[in-house]
Parts: C-alpha cells; sequence; structure tokens
C-alpha cells in the first residue's frame, strides 16, 4: 500500500510517501481502504516523539487517528460491521504503528462507527477525534438544558465543533473565544464571539455577568485560570491540554476515547443537520507535510484533511488543494 510514514522522531520533513506491506487484519479488527484521514496537532506531537514515552512505537510509523473509508476485510471477532460498510473512524490503538496516512488502516471494531450520510468523505475524516474530544468534554462536564458554556478556541477543530455540539446537549447561550478574524464564523455555529488575549476576563464578565457553567480549556495556561474565574463549580471545567493545572483548580482533564456510540451519536447529530464539520483545506497524502505544518501554525479554521483517494475514489470526491 501507499502511505505516509517516519523512521525516527523529527520535523514534517520526516514524513515521505512510500510503498508499505499492507496491515495485518486481527480478530477483532477490520481493514479499511481509506478515503480520506483528518490531520490533528497531536499527529505533530506523535511525530516530534512527544508521546513516546506514553505510548509504543514501531518504525516505519505512519501517522493518523482519523480515518474515513470502506470496509474491506474483518476478523472473525467482528460482530459490528461488515465488508462494503462505510466508516468513519478515532483509530488510536495500544501502540503507534498502523495509522490512517494510508491506503489501508487495520481498525479495531471499538473505534468505529458508520459515516454519517450527509457528510462528504473529509467532512467524515474530519468529524473523529475533534468531535469525540468536544463531546466527552462537554459530557464530562455535565452540559445541559439551561448552560452558559465558555469555549476556548471555537473557530478550531474541536471548538467549532463543541460550539455546536453544546447547543445539541441544551446549552442556552454558547459563547466562543476567538481572534476577531474568525468572529462571523464562531457567530454562524451559534456562538457569541469575544476576542481572546488580555482582558478576556473583563470581556467575558461584561457578556455574562454571573459567570459560566461549563468551560472547555483547547490550550491550558492563561486559558484556564481565566476559567476558573468564571466558574461557580470547578468540576465544570474541562481540559485537554494541561492535567496538572485544572486538576489544581478543581477540574479534570479528558484524553479522547474510542467509542462506537459516542461516534455514531456524532454522526447522528451530522445527518440530523445540527453538526457541521468545517474543513479549512483538503491536500493529497503526498503532502502530509504541508499538512502538519498548517495544523502547527495554529490558525486553522476548522479541520485540514487528507484526500487518500484510494483505488475505491471516483473524480467527483477530489477537492481541490
Amino acid at each position: 500500500m501507499q502511505a505516509i510514514a517516519i523512521d525516527g522522531w523529527g520535523t514534517a520533513d520526516r514524513l515521505t510517501l512510500r510503498e508499505l506491506p499492507d496491515p495485518p487484519v486481527g480478530p477483532d479488527t477490520v481493514l479499511v481502504r481509506v478515503r480520506a484521514a483528518g490531520v490533528n496537532p497531536v499527529d505533530a506531537k506523535i511525530r516530534e516523539g512527544l508521546l513516546a514515552d506514553a505510548i509504543p512505537a514501531h518504525f516505519p510509523l505512519v501517522p493518523g487517528w482519523d480515518a474515513a473509508g470502506v470496509v474491506v476485510a474483518a476478523g472473525p471477532a467482528v460482530t459490528g460491521f461488515a465488508v462494503g460498510d462505510e466508516v468513519i473512524g478515532y483509530v488510536r490503538r495500544d501502540h503507534l504503528q498502523y495509522g490512517s496516512y494510508a491506503e489501508l488502516v487495520p481498525a479495531p471494531q471499538r473505534c468505529l462507527a458508520i459515516r454519517p450520510s450527509q457528510a462528504s468523505w473529509v467532512e467524515a475524516a474530519g468529524l473523529p477525534l475533534a468531535g469525540l474530544t468536544a463531546y466527552q468534554a462537554l459530557r464530562r462536564a455535565g452540559t445541559g438544558a439551561g448552560d452558559t458554556v465558555l469555549v476556548h478556541g471555537a473557530s478550531g477543530g474541536v471548538g467549532h465543533l463543541a460550539v455546536q455540539v453544546a447547543r445539541a446537549l441544551g446549552a442556552t447561550r454558547v459563547i466562543g473565544t476567538a481572534g476577531p478574524a474568525n468572529h462571523d464564523f464562531v457567530r454562524s455555529l451559534g456562538a457569541e464571539p469575544v476576542a481572546h488575549g488580555d482582558g478576556l476576563v473583563d470581556r467575558l464578565r461584561a457578556l455574562a455577568p454571573d459567570g459560566v457553567d461549563v468551560a472547555l480549556d483547547l490550550f491550558g495556561g492563561a486559558a484556564l485560570d481565566v476559567s476558573a474565574a468564571l466558574l461557580s463549580r470547578p468540576s465544570r471545567l474541562v481540559s485537554v491540554a494541561d492535567p496538572e493545572h485544572v486538576t489544581r483548580l478543581g477540574g479534570s482533564y479528558l484524553f479522547v476515547e474510542p467509542s462506537t456510540a459516542d461516534l455514531g451519536l456524532l454522526a447522528a447529530l451530522v445527518d440530523a443537520g445540527r453538526l457541521t464539520v468545517h474543513v479549512e483545506r483538503v491536500l493529497p497524502l503526498a503532502r502530509a507535510a504541508d499538512a502538519h505544518r498548517l495544523v502547527e501554525a495554529g490558525h486553522v479554521r476548522g479541520k485540514v484533511v487528507l484526500a487518500v483517494w484510494s483505488a475505491a475514489g471516483t473524480a467527483a470526491d477530489r477537492a481541490p488543494a
């Protein structure tokens, strides 16, 4: 198969397109022919070796945890999926080696759900990790009817989905931090935008004099202190970026988990028209290094996705780079 792989930790220049053996299919695993693969900040951290002490790795290593594609083989213990199923997956295995930047990815069935029919392949590929992060964090915080929710980084990959998921969970108001250039985009999602940076607490107090009920942090550091100053219950503060700091403040840290049920719920929201994945850039698989550079720059609105377009693809599916 064709795949992007690295032979050691380092910069985006390490990512090269090459021919690799087809991956194995375990008893509870399906083999997915990948149509598109989402690119996430964690992919760059993996490439740099920042997770090497936490997750075992084997080289050559194919990055990528997000995939949308078609099941082409299934292990004997698989019960939830069959050959021909169109699926999405947050394919986080217990070791780093067989990622989704490839024509084929082996995916444990616990990582998959049926693809939302109302999403394109690239939109579907941008949903799993970011959508699960948003949903699981908001659920951890007990988000529900009547809540005012603060989302830091509301125009980014996780943030733009969190705004919409908070609404779907019943939040009355969503306030989202974002740069001024993204304020109209944040409004289009159903949130009230506020500029981040110095003076953020005062600007938020002006919008929500009584504070907020839930806060989702995607950056750590000062954003956590701002959130804590506005919450009456620190336990409703969730961070995906800074476990030690959020714990000191009385909140909790989330590391997103694969879940067929949660992915299925997100897919249902997409099909109901209540959740839209915004894809800012689609790049061909061979330009994975450029995709990493875009994500690492930190200014992406929504998602960056790699078009794998294996033999199962058609010309109508192809999006401009």
